[in-house]
């Protein structure tokens, strides 16, 4: 129901908080269902993935989390072979991550089940909506993010 709700919300607010929980229910699920990683570092492989070449300092700003949070998941993504730790060619002191063959089939499937399960609320929109609601989002995806977002 949209109006306003208790505290004061407004209308785009609920609205804003909505969508954002279904993104967060899709992501949850896709992760569910390949049950062999957590959200967590399905989100440190989609970093390291756009980042292409990342270092840890990439990664820990990607995140948001502290070095050592970013160390540890590392050392757990190396473990489970999904990525590639290696000494930076551009200096000595920095690794470089990329992700292995494992690492990009695995967040390829998890990226095909979230698409697959957004597509499913999609197809239930007439095409004119459906075509505005991709141009809104593009527009979304494109803003400039402020500096406290996360």
């Amino acid at each position: 129901m949209i109006g306003t709700q208790p505290g004061g919300a407004v209308p785009e607010d609920v609205i804003l908080v909505q969508a954002a929980r279904t993104f967060v229910s899709v992501s949850v699920q896709a992760a569910d269902q390949l049950g062999s990683v957590s959200l967590v570092q399905l989100r440190a492989l989609s970093v390291i993935d756009e980042a292409d070449g990342a270092n840890l300092m990439r990664l820990t700003d990607g995140m948001g989390v502290t070095v050592s949070t970013a160390s540890r998941l590392v050392d757990r993504l190396v473990a489970a072979g999904l990525v590639d730790r290696r000494q930076s060619e551009v200096t000595r002191r920095e690794i470089t991550l990329t992700l292995t063959a494992q690492g990009r089939s695995l967040l390829a499937r998890y990226d095909e089940l979230r698409l697959s399960a957004l597509h499913r609320r999609l197809d239930e929109l007439p095409s004119r909506r459906r075509a505005a609601l991709i141009s809104a989002l593009s527009d979304l995806v494109a803003a400039r993010p402020g500096p406290q977002d996360p």
